[in-house]
């Protein structure tokens, strides 16, 4: 068959190629694709568009923002949903003829589920992609919110809370690998903290509509909303998001491109004309090859039953031999904890003290809100301002802690302004303030957790970031069981303080990784040094 050569045209190749005489090249969003060869139908089979398919760090900042807001967006609601449960309890356990606190089960089932969740989830998103884990888990989830809506038995309700877990999760844990795709470290900090409030503003968001919606309503219509934003969330990722995982998206540009080859042999095409590229190993002899692109990472990756082994037992192997992973879940676990102890203390202390309504009591979650709010505002400016003044700002982790150094203080600082001034005598807004500073202080906690692990155990930073998400979200769900028997025992004031001790004395975790953190990184296997 003569082929004409489309780099040098008026010259021809007769050539005829064995069907097996394929060569494998290993695709990155780097190579430079070479041109097939030109034979008369070469014109109707056009080439496949690869402007969707380029590396996620190359997107345009206006469309990182889009998918960094439709994720936080499905972040604040999925915190939304844990939370909005509070309202409804007791008018739940009226109709059901339990306890309260056996009601609140529900709170903790729902964080059973999004603690197991990403263990078996996130390996699927690392070998299908993103997209799909997220539809997929949103459509669990708001199928999960109508199950909850409708059943009529006090059992029905908690399997459906844990499975909605389970389908909310994606929306927390995930969005901080989407924003490791998409960003490079230095970039990080901004994302992130949108991330982070969008998690505290929800959490403080459910309570303070719900409150209204379980007074002047009934509790179904807390989960009739839901199934309204999880049915948005849903046609919006399927509409709009974007994949983010590179390999993902990189085997997506090689499927594309077989496929083209493909179609170009079948019509006539015997192969494509370029030169030896310098330092390749594989020798491809003659200048005219039949090829097919492959990706590295599909050699490299192990198989789903391996892939699920290792994800639900690296993150416990850290969590026991790394004291870094230990030390900061168990600072990420009691600070996101205090959020849920805030479920059942809030409307219990104002209720009883102030004499407010339920919804009265959940308004005062506004102060949840404007807290997370403020606090991602000085993430970015104190971000910014540390990035002017010092020229390697972030280039060791623990660049990460020094802020958290001094706003984690403020947790402590606000359980006991909570605590000791929660008395009729004592305006209300005082302790509001209490919840609002306590908030500041959650806020530094979670970013400061998430953003050194990332950067300190790089390869094993999903394994890291789980093992802290398993015991924050299950020591989040245990402690609105016990939080209204804590506080009625131990009255307000010695309550609050003991919590206060607990979050003083954790404060000391970031003090000592600044100055030991080098030190504990070289002896750490699993640590980037």
């Amino acid at each position: 068959m003569e082929i004409e050569d489309s780099t040098c045209p008026g010259t021809t190749h007769n050539v005829v190629f064995p069907s097996d005489d394929i060569v494998y090249l290993n695709l990155t969003f780097e190579t430079v694709l070479p041109a097939p060869l030109q034979f008369d139908d070469y014109d109707s089979i056009p080439p496949p568009d690869l402007s969707k398919l380029g590396s996620p760090y190359d997107w345009s900042p206006k469309r990182k923002s889009f998918i960094t807001y439709v994720s936080c967006i499905s972040t604040l609601f999925a915190s939304f949903a844990a939370s909005c449960y509070s309202p409804g309890a007791e008018e739940m356990a009226a109709e059901w003829h339990i306890s309260e606190v056996a009601c609140l089960l529900g709170i903790t089932t729902f964080c059973a589920g999004f603690a197991v969740g990403p263990m078996f989830l996130a390996p699927f998103s690392e070998i299908i992609g993103r997209k799909p884990v997220f539809v997929g888990t949103a459509v669990l989830f708001m199928v999960c919110q109508l199950c909850c809506s409708v059943t009529r038995v006090y059992a029905g309700m908690l399997v459906a809370r844990f499975f909605a877990g389970v389908g909310g999760s994606t929306f927390s844990t995930m969005v901080g690998g989407i924003i490791a795709d998409i960003y490079l470290p230095p970039d990080r900090n901004t994302p992130m903290a949108l991330f982070s409030a969008g998690a505290l503003f929800g959490t403080g968001l459910g309570p303070l509509v719900c409150g209204f919606i379980g007074q002047y309503t009934t509790w179904r219509w807390i989960f009739y909303m839901q199934i309204i934003i999880a049915a948005v969330i849903t046609l919006a990722v399927l509409l709009f998001f974007r994949e983010t995982r590179k390999d993902v998206v990189l085997c997506q540009r090689a499927e594309g491109l077989n496929k083209w080859y493909e179609e170009l042999e079948a019509a006539g095409c015997s192969g494509i004309k370029f030169p030896q590229p310098q330092g390749e190993k594989q020798d491809l002899g003659s200048d005219i090859r039949r090829i097919r692109w492959k990706i590295a990472a599909d050699e490299e990756r192990a198989s789903v039953r391996e892939m699920l082994r290792v994800s639900l037992t690296r993150p416990f192997l850290l969590l026991i031999t790394e004291p870094v992973v230990f030390f900061f879940s168990l600072w990420a676990a009691f600070s996101w904890s205090v959020l849920y102890i805030n479920l059942s203390v809030i409307p219990l202390v104002f209720q009883t003290n102030y004499g407010f309504s339920l919804s009265q009591a959940d308004s005062v979650f506004t102060a949840t809100c404007v807290g997370s709010l403020v606090a991602m505002t000085i993430s970015i400016v104190q971000e910014k301002m540390a990035i002017r003044r010092r020229k390697h700002w972030n280039s060791v982790p623990e660049h990460r802690l020094y802020f958290s150094c001094l706003e984690s203080t403020l947790l402590p600082l606000g359980l006991f302004l909570f605590g000791w001034t929660s008395h009729f005598q004592v305006h209300w807004i005082v302790p509001v303030i209490g919840v609002a500073i306590s908030t500041i202080g959650i806020f530094s906690v979670y970013l400061a957790v998430f953003n050194y692990l990332a950067d300190t155990y790089h390869s094993y930073a999903s394994s890291a970031l789980a093992a802290q998400s398993f015991c924050r979200n299950m020591l989040g769900g245990i402690f609105p069981l016990v939080s209204k028997q804590l506080f009625n025992h131990l009255s307000f004031g010695p309550a609050a303080s003991l919590l206060g001790g607990i979050g003083a004395g954790l404060t000391l975790v970031p003090w000592l990784l600044i100055f030991l953190g080098p030190q504990i990184r070289a002896r750490s296997r699993h640590a980037k040094q």
